[in-house]
């Protein structure tokens, strides 16, 4: 089959409803690496490449190399109260060694067998008329500061010049122990791996009924809440030994730490790896997932309580039980963020939405609650406190996940669920010395949960038209940090960039999505948070900023175009990221989905005003939508679902949109990404249970139509996937990039670990952009010649190291 690139004509043959391929087992998945056989493919007509691999091929060996962690950065400053650094002085004691046998009943899991490309290659500008000039090397960072990248403007280069990479902080945020383990892993492990600082934060207790038994033995287990919650973090100690050091038995050293809100959390540091942090602040749990119980997080969060208790763990060194207001919560976490100065923060999703049928909450009510003591806490800890490095935030779906189609592959799965295994404390061996035992036995009976370990999705912040050029060949790029939209400039094709410049206006949700108007202006579309006084004033709505001239470093304010969730208390104010396109008519229109997981979209008139919220259909819509323009000036827009994907199309420009109308296409995980170009619309996503890249082309000729479903290979992974010109991007199995220049070409793997999804864009005729920002916060940048032979250049930091404002 021809490879799909924009501007290839698309198979005759319209795509058949039910997929045809063979799923892989994953009981016993095949060899990544075995040789598949590939049918004959016609030469892509624009660039003259003919495809390496079939509809379902895989690509070829690899051979390993991992890159070392780059140093890791200072610690965290000394907290202003105690005098504690994590990870230094008294904890950072010596570790014993690590125990060579991994523990847990799954030894089919127990290895990765993965043949990995790491091939570095640098594109450098050679003279002022644009020669190039291909380097080829195995030194995956040594170009990182290179001043010959032709994204690296004089400017840049100097402040970048002969630097590693900075590792960034991570500090994760949940309300119960094992919320990481299931809903931000491998993200979490893939971080520890790499050498990054991780520091977990677990407000509650996790008691629940206080029976430490499955199934069998709950009734003849007498309950006892303190021991139950110490068995869980037993069991969460294990689970984080295990990633760090390979050893569940590693040590940790338990400490008693003030925190700003008047209490004690305890403060757990894995010796042999004493940037692994956990910190325990052990309030009370609801103890339902969606029953009304006002002593719980989401009582004190509404003002049904005025506080709430903790529960302390029976091995706890905390000592002094306490009560936190509402504010003591807040002000508790601000503290936890000033003493660890974190440059990535993952939450949990604090609009998880309702199930349509029933109206009970998609998710814990712990998690959303959760997750919202959190955003309240990050907006006072950018507001109040100066001193400190930007930060980017990253949400993640939660029991949502089971009823989506599966997003990890096999062996990524498979590791998942083994450190579930050890959590579950699954040999009941005494490896923990503890009388309440040494893991959760309640999650023992089904240690994957609803199929949870087969997936990992982000809530928020998968858009990837958040890099974009001007008509001047300049890029721009737009990302949230410090709950603002951050701004990074490159004056045309080979000058100097500028940035992070933080646009006025806080509250903003991870995720830009940009257009650009008739008149060359860029205009950058997200959703925005805001708290009120009352609990019902929590808020999302769409809002927007255009330049206030093409090329102008200057924005307009932010405009608010509304949310059609009016009440929070209805759908819990879940709507999507918008999803923005302009057509050929010149009319912007944006895209979102509701409460109810249908389609929601408002237009722009001639005049500038904006029409209603309009209700477009659609049933059982997952994600975000995403939408492009085809040749003809057409907008399409395209939604997931469990099972399929659907969609509607103009039927001319400047027209509505036609009704939702099914695709035929099987199932995908999420999320989708849309590309406009000359013959259609090209739709990019994984296949399930692989992570392998596929693509199909929309059609709007006599309605919608989908034709050419084809298997592109890569490096497994999950999330969105960028493409631009012969360019596709996007993470892999690992956590680093994983690219393809070219049809054909293999798959590369890149050192760079990122926040949210990957962006690209063509920059004139013959040059393609990419983009991400690390878990450092910091963008880093990349460009290539849109050519067969072309390679990418070396990753080029923008700006100075995120050390602070």
């Amino acid at each position: 089959m021809p490879d799909p690139r924009p501007g290839a004509p698309s198979p005759a043959a319209a795509l058949p409803g039910p997929r045809t391929e063979a799923e892989p087992s994953p009981a016993s998945p095949a060899p990544r690496n075995a040789a598949q056989p590939s049918p004959a493919a016609a030469p892509d007509p624009r660039t003259g490449f003919r495809p390496g691999s079939g509809a379902d091929a895989q690509p070829g060996p690899r051979t390993e190399a991992q890159p070392s962690p780059a140093a890791a950065p200072p610690g965290p400053r000394t907290g202003p109260r105690t005098g504690f650094r994590p990870g230094s002085g008294a904890d950072a004691l010596p570790g014993p060694g690590h125990d060579a046998a991994r523990s847990g009943p799954h030894p089919a899991r127990r290895h990765r067998h993965r043949h990995r490309l790491v091939k570095v290659v640098a594109l450098c500008a050679a003279t002022a008329a644009g020669g190039m000039l291909v380097l080829r090397g195995n030194e995956a960072l040594a170009g990182l500061g290179s001043p010959a990248s032709p994204d690296a403007g004089p400017l840049a280069a100097a402040a970048a010049a002969h630097e590693n990479p900075d590792p960034g902080r991570v500090l994760q945020i949940v309300a119960h122990p094992d919320d990481d383990l299931y809903f931000m892993n491998p993200d979490l492990r893939y971080s520890i791996t790499a050498g990054h600082p991780v520091t977990s934060v677990y407000l509650t207790s996790g008691e629940a009924d206080g029976i430490n038994a499955g199934a069998a033995k709950t009734a003849s287990t007498a309950p006892d809440k303190p021991a139950y919650a110490e068995a869980r973090q037993n069991g969460i100690r294990a689970a984080y030994a295990k990633m760090a050091t390979g050893d569940r038995r590693s040590a940790w050293k338990r400490t008693v730490i003030p925190t700003d809100g008047g209490g004690r959390a305890e403060l757990d540091v894995l010796v042999a790896r004493p940037e692994v942090n956990l910190v325990w602040l052990q309030m009370r749990e609801a103890g339902n997932v969606y029953a009304d119980r006002p002593d719980s997080l989401h009582g004190l969060w509404d003002g049904r309580v005025e506080r709430l208790e903790s529960v302390l763990a029976s091995g706890t060194p905390v000592r002094q039980p306490y009560t936190y207001t509402r504010e003591q919560v807040v002000r508790t976490l601000l503290g936890v963020l000033e003493r660890y100065r974190p440059t990535t923060v993952r939450l949990q999703d604090p609009t998880p939405g309702r199930h349509a049928d029933t109206r009970r909450y998609t998710d814990h009510q712990d998690h959303m609650y959760g997750a919202r003591f959190a955003q309240a806490a990050l907006a006072a800890y950018a507001k109040e406190v100066k001193d400190r490095p930007h930060f980017a935030v990253q949400n993640y779906l939660g029991y949502l996940n089971g009823s989506l189609p599966s997003s990890l592959d096999p062996v990524e799965a498979g590791e998942k669920l083994d450190i579930l295994d050890t959590y579950a404390w699954l040999d009941q061996s005494d490896h923990c010395g503890s009388e309440a035992g040494c893991g959760d036995l309640k999650v023992a009976d089904h240690p994957a949960g609803n199929n949870w370990t087969r997936s990992i999705n982000y809530a928020r912040g998968t858009s990837t038209s958040w890099l974009t050029s001007d008509r001047d060949h300049g890029l721009w790029a737009f990302k949230v940090l410090d709950g603002q939209v951050a701004v990074w400039h490159r004056a045309g094709l080979i000058g100097a960039w500028s940035g992070p410049r933080l646009l006025p206006g806080t509250g903003v949700d991870p995720g830009i999505s940009t257009a650009t108007l008739p008149d060359g202006r860029i205009a950058a579309f997200a959703a925005r948070t805001s708290f009120g006084a009352r609990p019902a004033d929590y808020t999302r709505e769409v809002v927007m900023a255009v330049q206030r001239a093409p090329g102008s470093e200057e924005f307009g304010p932010w405009e608010s175009l509304g949310t059609p969730e009016t009440a929070d208390e209805e759908w819990t104010s879940d709507i999507s990221a918008p999803a923005v396109s302009v057509d050929g008519a010149g009319q912007p229109a944006v895209y979102v989905r509701d409460g109810a997981h249908t389609l929601r979209g408002r237009v722009r008139a001639a005049d500038g005003g904006w029409g209603p919220w309009l209700r477009l259909g659609g049933d059982g819509l997952t994600g975000n939508p995403v939408t492009a323009v085809d040749g003809a000036g057409r907008r399409v827009v395209l939604a997931g679902t469990a099972r399929t994907v659907v969609g509607w199309v103009q039927p001319r420009p400047g027209a509505p949109l036609g009704p939702v109308t099914g695709t035929g296409l099987p199932d995908t995980a999420l999320p989708l990404t849309a590309q406009g170009g000359p013959t259609g619309v090209r739709l990019w996503f994984r296949k399930p249970g692989s992570g392998n890249v596929r693509t199909a082309l929309v059609t709007a000729d006599g309605g919608l139509r989908v034709s050419g479903l084809t298997d592109l290979g890569g490096l497994s992974g999950f999330g969105a996937v960028t493409a631009s010109g012969h360019l596709l991007a996007g993470r892999a199995a690992g956590g680093q990039l994983g690219s393809e220049v070219g049809p054909g070409r293999p798959w590369e793997r890149s050192p760079l670990m990122f926040v949210g999804s990957p962006s690209s864009t063509t920059t004139g005729r013959n040059m393609v952009s990419l983009a991400v920002v690390g878990l450092d916060a910091r963008l880093y940048v990349t460009s290539s010649q849109d050519a067969p032979d072309a390679y990418l250049a070396p990753w080029q930091p923008v700006g100075p190291r995120n050390t602070g404002p």
